[in-house]
């Protein structure tokens, strides 16, 4: 596995040494062993996976401590741009963002440590999205940003007439506006 770092320290992009032959490919999603060694140390308890179509958008979501997650994330069937973006107070990139393409094809993941935003935007016909979660869903925690703040900058890379939005992701604050930020400097696993 080779580890790409980011322009923010922590959120790195994963990609996985491919075996591939006439019958098809194989490669290891995952080694405990090797991500402690090569990323950090976490223990993934959870994973989860969704299914969506074109303009799909989800996000920018993030649980509140003491239920906070870090996500390693891939996708199995299509391609979506994936975005992570920290909203640490005080940290050297608040406010700023990674986005990276993921895809049946590059195979690549991304990991997106505890104290951001996540989300993602369908850019195939329909998409299969798998994550690691490094604690457990809790409903009472969830937090949001919204998508499309100015602030934020980012560039989902199809047309907004094109997205598609759960009613609760309509309704996600400003990055300004929010009412929960995670502190730079308090160790958010503890």
């Amino acid at each position: 596995m080779k580890v790409i770092k980011t322009e923010i320290e922590g959120v790195v992009i994963l990609e996985p040494k491919v075996f591939s032959d006439e019958r098809g490919y194989f490669f290891e999603s995952f080694s405990q062993k090797e991500f402690e060694e090569k990323v950090c140390k976490t223990t993934f308890i959870q994973d989860n996976e969704s299914k969506s179509t074109y303009g799909v958008l989800r996000g920018l979501h993030f649980q509140k401590m003491p239920y906070a997650q870090s996500k390693l994330v891939r996708v199995v069937k299509g391609s979506v741009l994936d975005v992570a973006v920290d909203i640490r107070k005080g940290s050297p990139t608040f406010g700023k963002h990674v986005a990276t393409v993921l895809s049946e094809e590059n195979k690549m993941q991304f990991f997106v440590p505890r104290g951001f935003a996540h989300g993602f935007v369908v850019l195939s016909d329909e998409a299969i999205f798998q994550y690691k979660c490094d604690n457990y869903y809790a409903h009472k925690s969830e937090g949001g940003i919204m998508w499309n703040d100015p602030a934020l900058n980012i560039d989902w890379q199809i047309p907004t007439e094109d997205i598609i939005l759960s009613e609760k992701d309509k309704k996600n604050p400003l990055l300004s506006k929010s009412d929960y930020l995670f502190d730079y400097n308090e160790n958010l696993y503890v």
